[in-house]
């Protein structure tokens, strides 16, 4: 029995069953929404392909088998089949062939049922082999495109990211000048309200003009505090490291701040006993630092007071334990506050000699779901007792992170609600250029 014409008269029958087959196999999801056509593929070229190959003449020509199964692979990349989906594509194809023509094997001798069997596998074994070959090809190429296209639109978007830090610095730099002009001239026109006691309605027109004053000095600060995040993401901050006397720094700062802690009875209180002497640091930038963790802690701080330490952190002392506030801050002060510590900055910092600076306060202090966030731009945590301050921008804990971070320490923060806030920085004593 030439069995290659059996199986060339019944490559209808077996399509129709397997396309059949293959759409009520929960397997093969991906086959849900083709057409009889979509499902049939180039399966007829592979079954054409195992006809030649049965043939007695031409039992070596799998030529045509690699070109369907080839183009089968692609196809079904195209179509979104997995590779386990086409697997069982082929496991039915397999089955459905044996099924149709079981009854005419029956009808040669063994060693042609043997032969046919073993060409049939080898046929669909190569033709799985081919279609798996095509199709991981096919999707590596896919893959290609995607980084390619990937890459490029990264690169856009870094382009776009970049020019638009460009537009807002300089936008907030033209809004600054004028702003600036409005608040000179409504500090002048205040003054000479105050002194022309005669003027009618002399007191309202005061209250309007403060208002305009407050609000403009709290816009020039938020455009000032944009602006310093702006030119840290953009990379323009650069270290001009100097000697610094960190005791005198945070005496500035604290000059500088005592009146708006006078205004709600604050004490601030300093220790620099064991403070370094010198260090080579950019003092601009640490000064904005300090300014910036003083003058948070005075504004979240209703009563009470606002310490500051500042000391050497000798070798055994590299951990931040030794000077948090369980081991106090000052001599005989207050009650250490307790919580969870929260290190912001997971940076190495590797064994050089570093100091240390600890502002505490005994203000509304910062609920454990927000201290992980507190060093984002413009989040501003909220606490039950007390919403967030009107005059609040949420940028100043952001900038002093980047700033920390700039200056090669490390920041920590260990807070409790309703007891208040500890803020740690260490730097150290010389930074590296």
């Amino acid at each position: 029995m030439d069995f290659s014409q059996v199986l060339a008269e019944k490559t209808d029958t077996i399509l129709h069953q397997w396309v059949t087959a293959v759409r009520k196999d929960r397997r093969i999801e991906s086959a849900d929404d083709l057409s009889y056509t979509a499902i049939r593929n180039h399966i007829p070229d592979v079954l054409k392909a195992m006809v030649t190959v049965l043939s007695k003449s031409e039992d070596n020509d799998i030529r045509s088998i690699v070109t369907a199964s080839l183009q089968h692979g692609v196809l079904r990349s195209e179509q979104g089949f997995d590779p386990a989906e086409i697997a069982r594509e082929y496991h039915l194809l397999r089955t459905v062939i044996f099924e149709t023509i079981e009854l005419d094997l029956l009808k040669i001798r063994p060693a042609g049922i043997i032969r046919s069997m073993r060409l049939i596998d080898a046929v669909i074994d190569e033709a799985i082999a081919r279609c798996f070959k095509s199709y991981v090809d096919e999707r590596l190429r896919e893959i290609q495109y995607l980084y390619a296209s990937l890459t490029s639109h990264n690169e856009e978007l870094t382009r776009l990211v970049s020019a638009n830090q460009e537009y807002i610095s300089q936008l907030a730099h033209d809004l600054k000048h004028p702003l600036t002009s409005i608040i000179g001239y409504s500090d002048l026109f205040l003054r000479q309200q105050r002194q022309k006691n005669e003027v009618k309605d002399t007191d309202v027109n005061t209250e309007h003009i403060e208002r305009v004053l407050r609000n403009g000095r709290h816009l020039l600060r938020l455009i000032n505090d944009v602006l310093e995040i702006s030119r840290y993401d953009a990379g323009q901050i650069k270290l001009k490291p100097a000697p610094t006397n960190v005791r005198e720094l945070i005496n500035d700062v604290c000059e500088m701040l005592e009146p708006i802690a006078v205004q709600k009875n604050l004490q601030i209180v300093v220790n620099c006993d064991r403070a370094p002497e010198e260090v080579i640091t950019d003092s601009l930038q640490l000064q904005q630092v300090v300014t910036n963790l003083v003058s948070n802690a005075i504004r979240y701080t209703n009563s009470g007071t606002i310490k500051i330490l500042c000391q050497v952190l000798d070798d055994d002392k590299q951990a931040i334990a030794p000077i948090l506030p369980s081991n106090s801050l000052t001599e005989n002060s207050s009650p250490a506050i307790s919580g969870k510590m929260v290190i912001i900055s997971e940076e190495t910092l590797g064994n050089r000699p570093y100091f240390a600076i600890a502002i505490s306060d005994t203000g509304i202090g910062i609920a454990p779901e927000d201290q992980n966030r507190i060093f984002e731009p413009y989040f501003r945590a909220n606490s039950a007792n007390q919403p967030p301050l009107p005059d609040s921008t949420g940028l100043g804990l952001a900038i002093v992170y980047r700033l920390v971070k700039l200056l090669q320490g490390q920041i920590n923060l260990i807070s409790q609600v309703g007891v208040g806030s500890t803020f740690f920085v260490k730097l150290p004593l010389q930074v590296e250029k």
